[in-house]
């Protein structure tokens, strides 16, 4: 009998590493997409406080995230198009060249003392066209690299890439700017991009695989309409617009933060730490995940536990019960993020894999903002207890109505993956 203590058991509940032993080509790219995450952490972090610097204005630095978010929404369709269209490896290198000269010209106009909040927006925007263009294509090589049975396991792997690079990054760039101004925190930004740009190197080509006979060019239309035929890709984003937009507390954690707990500033950096240490946590232990089949149903569950951990946050008045419950979330959305992945990746051909990454982007760039409106609005009508609460109830009683109507979606095996 094997004990828990044993290493077979804590290979089963640890994240599964056999995609970086088995293909040398994703252990590269998943290496070299940790590092940028970790150095554009740090861009993003270093960016708002010159913005604040130069303006001694929140609205600014709020700006920031627009000025990021739309050219994501516009371009994230673009870029899933281009990438069914064009060699992924090829679009890979290009938008991370592009990234890296970005960060290259933050360094520069830092060291030069050109210190200018327009500049900084347009390569805010920039930087958003070549993530935009980057991720779709980084996305579709993936089950090009791997075989269908390791993908949540390198899904679950890419999901502590993420959180690794919004805990590490920020951190590490307040240091840096602390220290040694954010020239530096720009130059090491810019040198991390020679993981990634190393690793889309040593891939091969990665053309879509596409008939001779249809048009050179994909098309986002295509792509919609091909989505509009697939109700089990098409429940993945509406699941989880179900936890993004009904429940999605992020903007009332700052008014949380002092009518709960009584606290300020570095209460609301807890309680927005919170989800991101529970994501992390839920990539860290891992292992199981590879052994699941059923992934509708897996994913209904988890978004389902998402409202339920934040509807019970919404209950609580104590801080360290209300930090557990809102990791207990980020936990949750980790596991439906792997299996959302995982079937986008599994159940699409290859030559739609590009466009549906795009969607993709679109929904997890845009559903947390119409959440963040939504929750607003609520507090403002009610109170915040009843907008966390009630969002969170929402989301549960949303995603039981699509469970309900879809029932292929419950009945999805990864053994036999239909779109």
């Amino acid at each position: 009998m094997t004990t828990t203590g044993t290493p077979e058991a804590r290979r089963r509940i640890l994240a599964d590493l056999t995609p970086l032993r088995t293909s040398a080509d994703y252990r590269r790219l998943w290496l070299g997409n940790t590092v940028s995450w970790i150095g554009q952490g740090m861009t993003t972090l270093a960016i708002s406080l010159q913005v604040y610097d130069i303006t001694h204005s929140t609205f600014s630095v709020g700006l920031v995230g627009l000025f990021s978010l739309v050219p994501l929404i516009v371009f994230g369709l673009y870029g899933g198009a281009v990438a069914d269209t064009v060699d992924r490896r090829k679009l890979g290198l290009f938008s991370a060249t592009g990234s890296a000269a970005l960060s290259a010209a933050l360094a520069a106009a830092a060291f030069a003392g050109f210190h200018h909040v327009w500049f900084l927006y347009g390569i805010v925007a920039l930087q958003a066209v070549c993530a935009a263009l980057n991720a779709p294509a980084r996305s579709a090589m993936i089950p090009r690299l791997l075989p269908p049975g390791q993908l949540p396991a390198a899904n679950a792997l890419n999901s502590m890439t993420t959180t690794s690079g919004m805990l590490i990054g920020p951190m590490l760039g307040g240091l840096i700017v602390g220290y040694a101004g954010y020239q530096t925190a720009y130059s090491v930004d810019a040198v991390a991009f020679g993981a990634s740009l190393y690793a889309m190197w040593r891939l091969p080509s990665m053309l879509p695989d596409r008939d001779r006979t249809t048009a050179k060019r994909a098309s986002v239309l295509d792509g919609l309409r091909f989505l509009a035929t697939r109700p089990n890709i098409r429940m993945t984003f509406f699941s989880d617009f179900c936890a993004m937009i009904l429940a999605h507390p992020r903007a009332l954690f700052p008014a949380v933060a002092v009518l709960w707990y009584g606290g300020d500033a570095r209460t609301t950096g807890l309680l927005v730490a919170a989800p991101a240490v529970g994501a992390l946590l839920g990539g860290v232990f891992s292992g199981w995940l590879g052994r699941i089949r059923r992934h509708g149903v897996a994913i209904l569950l988890a978004v389902a536990s998402w409202g339920t951990a934040i509807a019970v946050f919404g209950l609580t008045r104590n801080l360290w019960l209300g930090l557990f419950f809102l990791a207990l979330a980020g936990c949750a959305d980790t596991v439906s993020m792997v299996f959302r992945n995982t079937m986008l990746q599994a159940a699409a051909p290859d030559e739609m894999r590009g466009r549906l990454q795009g969607v993709f982007i679109v929904v997890v760039a845009g559903g947390p903002r119409l959440g963040d409106f939504l929750a607003g609005s609520v507090a403002d009508l009610t109170s915040p207890a009843v907008a966390v609460t009630g969002g969170g109830v929402a989301c549960v009683l949303a995603i039981g109505l699509l469970a309900l109507r879809g029932r292929g979606f419950v009945r999805y095996d990864a053994r036999e993956p239909a779109p």
